[in-house]
């Protein structure tokens, strides 16, 4: 008998010089076609880094409303900023942005709105 470092499965396995070759075998593989199905059977390994959850479109306009008001109230005294954030919001259409950048979390959502929002910074 094997143990259980040698079985990570935790099943039975039969040696392979018993008496009862051909039924040993053929346990053998009907075990493996088990394990085969169980392995098929699983769910896909789909990993999202970080583990956050994909935005819904309410959730993306709220977020980039609190984004460009942060600009505004970090160039208080920029009225020319002001002016581009408030017509870049103007501008933005959450459809087509969800539309160009399907399944997005809020950390995707921030490197996105910081780099089509530099230009306004400048």
């Amino acid at each position: 008998m094997f143990n259980s470092v040698n079985n990570p499965f935790n099943r039975r396995i039969e040696s392979s010089t018993s008496s009862d070759t051909n039924g040993g075998q053929q346990r053998q593989q009907e075990q493996q076609q088990q394990e085969r199905n169980l392995l098929e059977e699983e769910e896909s390994d789909e990993v999202r880094i970080g583990g956050r959850p994909i935005l819904s479109e309410e959730e993306i306009t709220y977020f980039v409303k609190e984004y460009i008001a942060k600009i505004k109230i970090e160039y208080e005294g920029n009225e020319k900023v002001a002016q581009k954030a408030d017509k870049w919001l103007a501008r933005f259409n959450v459809k087509k942005f969800m539309k160009s950048n399907p399944d997005i979390t809020i950390s995707d959502l921030n490197m996105i709105l910081y780099s089509e929002t530099e230009s306004i910074r400048n």
